[in-house]
């Protein structure tokens, strides 16, 4: 589906993806994936930053102890509130409110560009690593950021069980447990297993699914049920 992508209007939510270019691999192994989370959190801010300077500055204060290995404080200036994120070996999925003029766009293009001089230059490649413009939608009501969250978090389910929307899932259980411990993802923090605390901006979220009970209770109806949504949410989706 051929979206037109939406105005970018401050203090409202879309719904992002970013695809690798003719869907090949983005992430190839841990390292990468723990490079793009490390991306979404540095690039997040209004001011130029270097990532090799803030990676050796990160790695003294973990190895000094000092909060556990994160920051003692949160200095950035935030083109965007990250509210979820899915990492899939071949493409980005985000939830975004912006707060900055311009803020999603500037966030992109530090993200795509940053990211693919890292990856290129590690697997000495060349060229393009993803596919033209992200693509966005507008989430405008509560009953669609609901179905955006259970949508954008049961992602992973692809990788057990190729076309489980059509034909159902399997071994329900084992998939939720799956989805649970899927590290490269936001949604083991909004069910209260920290993760990647610092990426995110939950509250907002929470409190529209009812909390952290809400959360779960929520996604697992969704694959229950085959995360099947009326045609009108369809072009939420972004497939």
């Amino acid at each position: 589906m051929d979206l037109k992508r939406p105005p970018l209007v401050n203090n409202e939510i879309y719904h992002i993806i970013l695809r690798g270019v003719g869907d090949s691999l983005i992430f190839k192994d841990k390292s990468d994936y723990y490079r793009g989370i490390f991306s979404l959190y540095e690039f997040n801010t209004i001011n130029p930053i270097e990532i090799r300077k803030q990676r050796e500055r990160r790695q003294k204060i973990k190895a000094s102890g000092a909060s556990g290995g994160q920051t003692s404080a949160d200095t950035r200036d935030l083109l965007v509130e990250i509210l979820a994120f899915y990492f899939m070996p071949n493409h980005i999925h985000l939830l975004v409110k912006q707060v900055k003029d311009n803020g999603i766009t500037k966030f992109m293009q530090k993200i795509g560009t940053g990211y693919a001089v890292y990856f290129n230059k590690k697997y000495n490649r060349k060229g393009h690593l993803f596919q033209g413009r992200f693509k966005a939608v507008h989430i405008k009501t509560d009953e669609q950021l609901k179905i955006i969250f259970a949508y954008i978090h049961s992602n992973g389910v692809s990788l057990m069980q190729p076309g489980w929307k059509e034909k159902g899932i399997e071994k329900l259980e084992e998939v939720i447990n799956f989805l649970e411990n899927y590290k490269w993802s936001s949604y083991a923090d909004y069910i209260g297993n920290r993760n990647f605390p610092s990426v995110t901006k939950r509250e907002f979220l929470l409190n529209a699914m009812g909390g952290v009970r809400g959360c779960k209770d929520f996604m697992d109806n969704w694959l229950r049920y085959k995360g099947k949504v009326k045609d009108e949410f369809n072009n939420l989706l972004l497939e």
